[in-house]
């Protein structure tokens, strides 16, 4: 296939998971499920935060912020993936595919920054506990929620338009469910050895800085509960942050087994399908997770279902 300019290009075609007809209406099924629980858990969050005055505090300002972003992140990718489908294709257009690449990237990155943020929040709370108010300022966490929003942004919009310098072929097959910016760069008929340096360092800088940040946190938050006396005090300190570390190793366990999986297996079609672990299952469970593990969130949406009764 002769490489062809990059604008000659209209559509792709992402394969999914499985060529055999019988597989798709349960696949359809069992996206639709999770996107459906996905959607409404996150919605559940939010309102719960939103209805409850008790919960206008900062680390559920956060909260809010990462119901909305997991809804976005989602929606990304899982609609799509449907409608083709339902539609028995496996078409996008090629300004579609850069639309969902920039999203995706745009989301996931906040994904990553906003639980940065809440493990400074965490962190301040237990280890400044008199100053926690003072610190975290409504001006600061809406500081916080801005820097995070540009700072992906401006990664989503380098890493997109790489991609727009690179050609494609006339025929270009994606063994994914979605328009991976890997994927997109690996599949490229032009050189793409620029594009390959600024995926990784990019993902160093914001994948390895706010890991390091969240550990450093963590570290100093063990450090602090280590620190007091009682056993219950321990037990109420921890329990504060438990939801949070939870949904962090959840988020970076399923997301660095993909890599690691990927990178040693060297197939696309597995890659796929480990990555549902962090694009689709991750954003579903952390609403359980900090419903299940928080009794504030508890009984905020018990009210909710009391007053709809």
């Amino acid at each position: 296939m002769d490489p062809r300019n990059n604008t000659g290009i209209s559509v792709f075609q992402l394969l999914g998971f499985s060529e055999g007809p019988e597989l798709q209406p349960l696949i359809f099924g069992l996206f639709l499920l999770m996107y459906l629980i996905t959607v409404f858990g996150n919605l559940l969050i939010i309102l719960a935060v939103s209805s409850d005055s008790h919960l206008h505090t900062p680390m559920y300002f956060f909260l809010t912020n990462l119901s909305f972003v997991d809804i976005c992140f989602t929606s990304t990718t899982i609609p799509k993936m449907l409608w083709n489908i339902q539609t028995q294709s496996k078409v996008i257009t090629y300004k579609g595919c850069l639309s969902q690449m920039y999203f995706f990237i745009l989301f996931a990155g906040l994904d990553v920054f906003l639980l940065t943020v809440m493990a400074y929040d965490r962190f301040v709370a237990i280890c400044h506990p008199l100053h926690y108010m003072v610190i975290m300022n409504p001006r600061l966490c809406g500081l916080l929620v801005l820097m995070s929003w540009i700072m992906s942004v401006l990664h989503s919009m380098l890493q997109t338009s790489m991609v727009l310098q690179l050609s494609f072929c006339t025929e270009v097959e994606i063994p994914h469910f979605f328009c991976e910016l890997n994927q997109m760069i690996q599949h490229a008929c032009s050189a793409n050895f620029l594009s390959n340096i600024v995926l990784y360092f990019a993902a160093m800088l914001l994948v390895g800085g706010p890991f390091i940040g969240i550990l450093y946190s963590y570290s100093k938050i063990v450090s602090s509960i280590r620190g007091i006396s009682s056993a219950q005090g321990k037990y109420k300190a921890f329990s504060t942050c438990a939801s949070h570390l939870s949904v962090v190793s959840l988020f970076y366990c399923t997301s660095l087994g993909v890599y690691f999986s990927s990178a040693a297996i060297q197939s696309s079609h597995t890659s796929a399908v480990a990555s549902v672990m962090y694009t689709v299952v991750t954003p579903m469970l952390n609403p359980f997770i900090y419903s299940l593990r928080n009794k504030d969130i508890k009984e905020a949406l018990i009210r909710i279902l009391l007053l709809h009764s």
